[in-house]
């Protein structure tokens, strides 16, 4: 090959990121190619190359120009964090911890990134070297009202823990800026719950929601509307095809309210032999926006081309997330409930499974609970969480009646309290054999979990959270008080 100018580098180059950017990864990954050839010391070139893979679905390949990337430029610091949150994603663990330590090792401040190795190992399963790298950053970082929000995830406080007037002694400061405040609301709330204050916890959990609220306003109008057009969309959908879909891995999704107990159903699931989990993966209501429209943009589906398309697309990328070569795997992305007639159009050997909760304890685990903010917005208000809450089993009841026998509901009380007939049904509604293993399912460690029930997915099934509202029913009137006359089941 000859040798590039200056300019025609530069030029492909540019191509290439316009390219990119209108969807032309093809056009866009020959002109990288090119460029790899004539400089094959340039990391930049299969950084984006690992980009265009990751975005096709292909993996190894994306894995391999990443590793090539991180290669010829150990020592870029924005390229080694991008990596590491690459790595994480496509379950490479070693390369990603490896990545994160390189960061810590690079002149600077390394809060950051001892910060996010600590919480990775949190979803990991290894709890005490997280908790050791914490309490080293809290030490030296006592005002970082973050760090005991994302600490505290993955363990309880006990009674005398210094931490605990570490924290009370921040909140106290009249300075403490609004989003710190808001991080640290979560942390301290939960303590104070663990420490037998759970008067005092409860107020701390409202501030820091009135305050997410004042910084991401909702409006529950607008979310009915756009959740009412996606219904909608799915009445007039084609009949299925007479033959089954050759397509794998073949999906069960797992959906239900955040802190329903998806988590714990998952693990039971993905203990099976031919399972593995796919937690939130995030696809297949994305790609329904991108293919079908957004929100209130979403017009009837009624093309078979689309669908075998969309069916084909999610595959490809649920492949690509979910390591391994398992036949089933799992999907508890919580939004999916809005698509399930979707789905079970596009995928037609798809698994659906409910999971119920009573809403008292819903209501308090969201409320108690941090998410990032602009995510889950009702669940910054009592009232809000109970108006979506209502909203979801009204999507649930829905598709039970427009596809009889497609969703499997279970019920979390239910579960916990019977763990071997509900686990029995459940692995059945999923299509699969029954394994003594799925009782087993904490003991099964491998992978992460991405989740907010990090700590409780590592463990057998406990009753513990069972009628946890009982305890805070006087805080909690705003939402009895919105749930009304209706059944709480």
């Amino acid at each position: 090959m000859l040798p590039l100018s200056a300019d025609t580098k530069a030029r492909l180059m540019k191509q290439a990121a316009s390219d990119m950017a209108q969807g032309r990864l093809a056009e866009a990954r020959n002109a990288l190619q090119q460029l790899a050839l004539a400089e094959p010391k340039r990391a930049d070139v299969p950084y984006q190359l690992s980009r265009i893979a990751f975005e096709l679905g292909d993996r190894e390949t994306c894995l391999a120009e990443l590793r090539k990337a991180v290669a010829l430029a150990p020592d870029n610091p924005q390229l080694t964090r991008q990596a590491a949150e690459r790595f994480r994603h496509l379950g490479a663990t070693d390369e990603a911890l490896a990545a994160y330590d390189r960061l810590i090792a690079a002149p600077g401040n390394s809060l950051g990134a001892r910060a996010d190795k600590a919480h990775y190992l949190q979803h990991l399963g290894r709890f005490d070297e997280a908790e050791t790298i914490f309490r080293k950053l809290l030490k030296q970082h006592p005002n970082e009202a973050q760090l005991y929000r994302i600490s505290l995830g993955g363990k309880k406080l006990a009674k005398g823990d210094p931490l605990l007037p570490a924290m009370e002694k921040l909140w106290a400061r009249k300075d403490l800026p609004e989003p710190a405040r808001i991080q640290l609301g979560y942390a301290l709330g939960k303590a104070l719950d663990e420490t037998g204050q759970p008067e005092r916890g409860f107020a701390c959990v409202a501030r820091a929601n009135a305050l997410q609220r004042k910084a991401a306003p909702f409006d529950n109008a607008a979310q009915d509307r756009e959740f009412a057009t996606v219904r909608a969309a799915q009445d007039a959908l084609p009949p299925q095809p007479a033959t089954a879909s050759d397509l794998t891995p073949r999906p069960v999704f797992v959906t239900g309210m955040p802190r329903s107990g998806t988590t714990l159903v998952e693990r039971i699931l993905a203990a099976h032999s031919e399972v593995s989990a796919g937690n939130e993966l995030g696809l297949a209501l994305k790609l329904a926006y991108g293919i079908f429209g957004a929100g209130e943009q979403m017009r009837p589906i009624t093309e078979t081309a689309k669908l075998d398309a969309f069916a084909r697309r999610y595959t490809t990328l649920a492949r690509r997330d979910v390591p391994g070569d398992s036949p089933v795997i799992t999907d508890k992305s919580i939004l999916s409930y809005l698509i399930v007639g979707l789905l079970h159009r596009a995928l037609p050997e798809a698994r659906f499974v409910v999971v119920q909760r009573d809403p008292r304890d819903i209501a308090l685990s969201i409320y108690k609970n941090y998410f990032n903010t602009g995510s889950h917005r009702y669940g910054n208000d009592l009232a809000d969480i109970a108006h979506a809450i209502k909203r979801f089993r009204g999507f649930v009841a829905h598709w039970k009646q427009a596809l009889p026998g497609v969703v499997h509901e279970i019920r979390y009380e239910d579960l916990v309290s019977d763990p071997e007939p509900q686990s029995r049904a459940l692995i059945a509604a999923a299509g699969l054999d029954w394994q003594e293993a799925c009782l087993d399912f904490h003991k099964n460690t491998s992978g992460a979990v991405k989740t907010l029930s990090v700590s409780q997915a590592r463990q057998p099934i406990y009753t513990g959270s069972a009628q946890a509202w009982t305890k805070h029913e006087r805080e909690l009137q705003p939402f009895i008080k919105a749930w009304g006359d209706e059944p709480w089941d």
